[in-house]
């Protein structure tokens, strides 16, 4: 291995050893605290534009598994570990390595590094700060780090371009993507739902006229209110129609479009085994959290929505329900991937309001 930096706009140098892609690369640094799946976390579109900091200390154990992608081609910037695990490859040699996926992928990563430094750190500038992870890190490599702007227009990177089919015998869901984690499609498939997905920039118009029993608005990373204002339009729209399920961003935006705020976090939730009230069972589940916005509580307009989770350690609102309309969400990820199955259930919850509504006509 060779020499890396993980440096940081403020002048802040941490040294350690390259692995993966020897490219030089940009973004947010933020931190994650799952103990296991790296690669689902790796693969996750909610990272774009960033780099992920593992507070597990050892990473890599396990091999690549061509079965668990959240997405196909990661557009994550970079990751920084403690120790990097030389493991992966099994009897038949099928299985990639992290160090030999991230090469594929053109992904760079550090280990060989104070990770709990990097972490405190983060935790004190109180919001993410923007680094580069460089070969040498010298006035020029500092100059290009303070030269860089971040796209804002994430989703629009992130979302497919084209409708595509992932087809079932069930019920017809529509699933519009905002950066969609596969393990929604996992859910909604293991319930035989005939899935379309649809690009972010979908109308009322061209959903509806694929006459679907609900629709899906899929996580997705960034600011919702960078995103366009149209979505808004459509989720007002097409809410009134037929039941909705929102997820992560699309919870965000589900909120925005029913008269909520949505404010940034001064430090952003990346983890498994969040503590969550549901509120009208008054039971605790615990669920997996990537989140850098939050619905500002007090601008929940209690004549349209009403919350429904919200997290034990800050009381944010976790998940919201509209009064008149079939339609619910919540911030956390019910899929897990990685993390807790115990709210699954939601997607029960989802094809039922379906089946339920189907009954009426």
């Amino acid at each position: 291995m060779t020499a890396r930096y993980l440096i940081f706009e403020d002048g802040s140098i941490f040294a350690g050893e390259g692995f993966g892609s020897p490219a030089v690369t940009f973004g947010e640094v933020v931190f994650n605290t799952s103990m296991t799946g790296y690669q689902e976390i790796i693969t996750n579109q909610v990272y774009n534009n960033q780099i992920v900091v593992f507070t597990q200390p050892n990473i890599g154990s396990y091999g690549i598994q061509r079965n668990i992608y959240e997405s196909i081609v990661p557009t994550i910037k970079g990751i920084i570990v403690r120790s990097l695990a030389d493991a992966g490859t099994n009897d038949n040699g099928r299985q990639l390595t992290l160090d030999k996926y991230l090469q594929q992928m053109n992904i760079p990563g550090i280990t060989n590094i104070d990770t709990r430094a990097v972490v405190h750190k983060l935790r004190k500038a109180g919001k993410p700060l923007k680094g580069s992870i460089v070969p040498v890190p010298d006035d020029h490599a500092f100059d290009q780090l303070h030269a860089t702007v971040l796209t804002n227009q994430q989703v629009a990177q992130v979302s497919t371009s084209k409708p595509y089919p992932n087809p079932g015998i069930g019920l017809s869901v529509v699933v519009i993507d905002f950066g969609l984690k596969n393990g929604i499609l996992r859910e909604l498939s293991r319930r035989k739902c005939n899935i379309t997905v649809l690009p972010y920039t979908a109308t009322a118009e061209e959903i509806l006229r694929l006459d679907p029993d609900g629709v899906v608005l899929s996580s997705g990373p960034g600011n919702p209110n960078n995103v366009r204002k149209s979505v808004l339009e459509m989720i007002r729209t097409v809410q009134t129609k037929v039941p909705m399920f929102a997820i992560g961003l699309g919870h965000e935006l589900f909120g925005i479009a029913n008269g909520a705020d949505v404010q940034q976090i001064p430090v952003e939730h990346h983890g498994m085994n969040h503590p969550i009230h549901e509120i009208i069972t008054d039971h605790i589940v615990y669920a997996t959290q990537a989140e850098g916005y939050l619905i500002n509580r007090n601008s929940v307009d209690r004549s349209q929505l009403f919350i429904t989770y919200v997290d034990m350690l800050d009381n944010s609102v976790q998940g919201l329900r509209h009064r008149r309309y079939p339609a619910f969400s919540v911030q956390f990820f019910p899929d897990g991937a990685p993390g807790p199955d115990e709210t699954d259930g939601l997607f029960d919850e989802f094809v039922d309001t379906m089946n339920r509504r189907g009954d009426r006509h």
